[in-house]
């Protein structure tokens, strides 16, 4: 079955594309606003599953991945920056400290209307950084369409102390081992 990636991330097109099968980006229309008293674990969670449905009716017998990262600090989940106001804000707060990036899987097989998920907790310690290097971070590097503002693809190393997850492409926005299972579940042959 062809693949789709339901995302707009150049991230994650980049870590698909080292799997070196054929496989289309589409947007998908998902309000990505946590809910009322839902978990980081949960909000990334249904958003994935949401992204990859959202395609659903475009593409009738396609497997579509979709994938969302929530950053979560002290309880409080952290999104997408989009300003460098926020930015600045959120690498002040989680100077000199340890957030767990939640990463949500979903390969939603359209034809049969299976889903398989997965979620990867990725703990980064952020090292005690000067309000002078975040600014020169973010203007060289931009992060606001990341969770959390750190890059780690990128100039992003430079802020953390320390990163502890069991998929090192979980934190860029794809858990790669997780979705290289869904796949060979679904039939896929990679090789």
């Amino acid at each position: 079955m062809p693949l789709v990636l339901a995302s707009t991330s150049p991230y994650r097109r980049e870590l698909l594309q080292r799997l070196a099968y054929p496989f289309e980006v589409a947007s998908p229309e998902v309000d990505e606003t946590p809910q009322a008293g839902e978990s980081a674990h949960a909000t990334s969670l249904r958003l994935a599953i949401a992204k990859a449905q959202a395609l659903q009716s475009r593409f009738p017998a396609h497997l579509l991945i979709g994938s969302d990262q929530v950053a979560l600090l002290n309880g409080v989940q952290l999104g997408k920056p989009g300003t460098h106001e926020r930015a600045v804000a959120q690498l002040q707060q989680m100077r000199g400290r340890s957030i767990e990036f939640h990463t949500a899987l979903a390969l939603y097989n359209s034809q049969s209307g299976t889903t398989q998920t997965h979620v990867d907790i990725t703990r980064v310690t952020m090292r005690q950084y000067s309000d002078d290097t975040i600014e020169r971070y973010l203007r060289h590097e931009q992060p606001y369409n990341c969770a959390g503002s750190a890059k780690t693809e990128g100039l992003g190393v430079i802020l953390i102390e320390r990163i502890d997850n069991s998929d090192p492409t979980a934190i860029i926005g794809l858990p790669m081992i997780a979705l290289t299972a869904m796949l060979l579940e679904e039939g896929v042959q990679l090789v």
